[in-house]
């Protein structure tokens, strides 16, 4: 049986995926420009920017999200199509 997929068609999770690797890309800025005090010795960030590392979590946590709803997408469509 040929798999009837487009090869541009989005999956349910693609969304997903792709926001939280920006939202992981945002909190690996915030976490560099947080310890970067600590090497120059300059005066540490305020407490807001810890906050913003934990963006790092968040977008980790939402692409593993996405990647377990493309993969239950998938099993639906295998199964649908026996």
């Amino acid at each position: 049986m040929a798999d009837k997929t487009q090869a541009n068609s989005a999956a349910p999770g693609d969304g997903l995926v792709r926001a939280g690797g920006v939202v992981f890309l945002v909190g690996t800025v915030a976490t560099l420009v947080t310890v970067a005090p600590l090497f120059l010795g300059t005066e540490p960030f305020p407490t807001y920017m810890f906050a913003l590392s934990m963006l790092m979590g968040v977008g980790f946590l939402m692409a593993g999200a996405g990647v377990l709803r493309s993969a239950a997408a998938g099993r639906r469509r295998a199964r649908a199509g026996q």
